[in-house]
C-alpha cells in the first residue's frame, strides 16, 4: 500500500489553488507525484482534489492518505453515506463542490483506502512538505517526466 500525503493551498481564500501529493518511499526518501491548481478555487476545494489525485495515483494498490484535512475525512467516514441516502443533500440544505464529494466517495468506495489525519503546520515533514509543494503548484510549478 502507497503511502501518500496530501495538502491544498489558495491564496488568497478564494483565489488561485493548487494541491499536491507526496509520496513516501520505504526508504524514508520521497518525491512530489502529483501537482494540479486551478485559477479560481478554494483551500477546501483543492485538499478534495489533492486525495482524489491520490487515490487515482495508487488506484488497486491502494493507499493510506495522510491529510490533514479533518473536513475531507470526516465527509468520507461520517457524513457522505447520509447525504448519499437522501440523495446528495444535507439535513440542512445544499452540499457545497457536489462534484468533489461524489467522485471523492466513489473513489474512496472502489479502492483500498485508508484515512490518516495529521494536525497540521506542526513540523511533521511529510505534512510540511506537501503544503510546499501545493503552494508551489498553486503558483504553477509543474512536474518534469
Amino acid at each position: 500500500m502507497k503511502k501518500l500525503w496530501t495538502d491544498g493551498s489558495a491564496s488568497p481564500n478564494p483565489g488561485p489553488g493548487g494541491f499536491a501529493v507526496i509520496l513516501e518511499h520505504e526508504d524514508g526518501l520521497w518525491e512530489p507525484v502529483v501537482l494540479g491548481r486551478e485559477a479560481k478555487s478554494t483551500n477546501i476545494r483543492m485538499e478534495g482534489k489533492a486525495m482524489i489525485a491520490a487515490i487515482n495515483y495508487a488506484k488497486e494498490e491502494g493507499c493510506e492518505i495522510y491529510s490533514d484535512s479533518e473536513f475531507w475525512i470526516n465527509v468520507l467516514t461520517k457524513w457522505a453515506d447520509g447525504w448519499k441516502a437522501r440523495g446528495w443533500k444535507k439535513a440542512s440544505g445544499e452540499i457545497q463542490n457536489l462534484e468533489i464529494v461524489q467522485e471523492l466517495y466513489e473513489l474512496y468506495h472502489k479502492y483500498p483506502v485508508k484515512l490518516v489525519w495529521v494536525r497540521g503546520h506542526v513540523g511533521t515533514e511529510l505534512n510540511e512538505m506537501a503544503d510546499v509543494w501545493a503552494n508551489r503548484a498553486r503558483e504553477g510549478a509543474k512536474l518534469i517526466d
